[in-house]
C-alpha cells in the first residue's frame, strides 16, 4: 500500500500537470509526495485524451450511508479531502438528483486550491428546485440533463435527451457534455448512478475510498443493474491502493488509457485490453 503525502508543492505540481504546464514524472519527491502523483497524476493529465472516473466513499460492511439516510460523515476528513482534490481536475462533476435534492450538495473545491468543476445534475423528471445549492450562480457552469422541458433559471444550461427504457443514456450523456467542451468527468453519485456508467463501460477509473467504520444496514455502495451471475464474467479492473490517513483508496483501471496514464509521460506501453466483459 502507498501512503500519500499531499503537501503544497506537490500539489502545486500536480495543479501545473492539469493545465499541461508539468509532467508527473519529474522532480525530486519523497515517498509520500511520489505517491500523490500516482494517485492524483493519472486524473490530472490531459495529454492521453477524454476520462471518466467514478469515486465513491463507503464503510468497511460497504454501505454508503445509514438506514435513515444519513451519508455525510461516511468519508473521514482525509478522503473528504480527497473528493474536493478529484473535483479540481476535472472540467466536470456528475450527480444524480438523489444525491442533489439529499445531500444538499456544492460540488465545490472548499477543501484545497484550485478551480471549482462545471456542475452536472442527472434530473429525467425536473425535480430539483431551482435554488438548490449545486444551482447557485457562482461563476461556475451548471448543466441540469432532463428528459422534460421544463425551464430552468437564467445562467442554468439545459440538456434534454429522450429517455430510453424510463432512464437517460449515460453514452448520450458522456457525449453531449464533451460537446460542451467537458473532457475529464468525475462520476461523484450516489451508487445508482456510479454503476450505471460503470455497466455502460464508460469509466476510465473508479475510486472506491472505505472509512473504517461499521454502519450495520443502509444502502450499499454499488448495486450493478445487470450484476454478473458468475464470478468468472465479474469486472476485474487494475487496482492500486492508497492510503490517505482517515481512509483507503482502492483506485482501478479499467482501460488502456487509465494503463497508459500510470506511465511517464516518456514512457511507452502496449495496453492491455479493457477489463469488461
Amino acid at each position: 500500500m502507498l501512503f500519500v503525502d499531499v503537501t503544497p508543492r506537490v500539489w502545486a505540481r500536480i495543479l501545473d500537470i492539469r493545465q499541461g504546464r508539468a509532467c508527473a514524472c519529474c522532480g525530486s519527491w519523497d515517498k509520500g509526495e511520489r505517491a500523490a502523483l500516482d494517485l492524483y497524476g493519472p486524473l490530472a493529465r490531459r495529454d492521453l485524451g477524454p476520462v471518466t472516473v467514478g469515486q465513491i466513499g463507503q464503510s468497511l460492511d460497504g454501505r454508503i450511508a445509514t438506514v435513515t439516510g444519513d451519508a455525510r460523515d461516511v468519508s473521514g476528513p482525509d478522503g473528504l479531502a480527497h473528493l474536493h482534490r478529484m473535483r479540481a481536475l476535472v472540467d466536470g462533476v456528475v450527480i444524480g438528483v438523489r444525491t442533489a435534492l439529499h445531500d444538499s450538495s456544492r460540488l465545490t473545491v472548499r477543501l484545497c486550491d484550485g478551480q471549482n468543476p462545471a456542475r452536472i445534475i442527472i434530473d429525467p423528471q425536473g425535480r430539483l428546485p431551482d435554488d438548490a445549492p449545486v444551482l447557485r450562480d457562482d461563476g461556475t457552469r451548471r448543466f441540469v440533463i432532463q428528459a422534460t422541458e421544463r425551464p430552468r433559471a437564467r445562467g442554468v444550461q439545459v440538456i434534454r435527451l429522450a429517455p430510453k427504457k424510463g432512464q437517460l443514456d449515460p453514452a448520450e450523456i458522456s457525449a453531449r457534455l464533451r460537446d460542451e467542451g467537458l473532457h475529464s468527468l468525475l462520476i461523484e453519485g450516489g451508487g445508482i448512478t456510479i454503476a450505471r456508467f460503470l455497466e455502460a463501460q464508460l469509466l476510465t477509473r473508479l475510486q472506491v475510498a472505505i472509512a473504517p467504520l461499521l454502519i450495520g444496514g443502509g444502502p450499499q455502495g454499488l448495486t450493478m443493474p445487470s450484476p454478473s451471475e458468475y464470478l468468472s464474467n465479474a469486472l476485474r479492473p487494475q487496482m492500486r491502493a492508497f492510503s490517505l490517513g482517515s481512509d483507503v483508496v482502492f483506485d482501478c483501471g479499467f482501460t488502456p488509457a487509465a494503463a497508459q496514464a500510470q506511465k511517464p509521460v516518456h514512457a511507452t506501453l502496449t495496453p492491455r485490453q479493457p477489463s469488461y466483459h
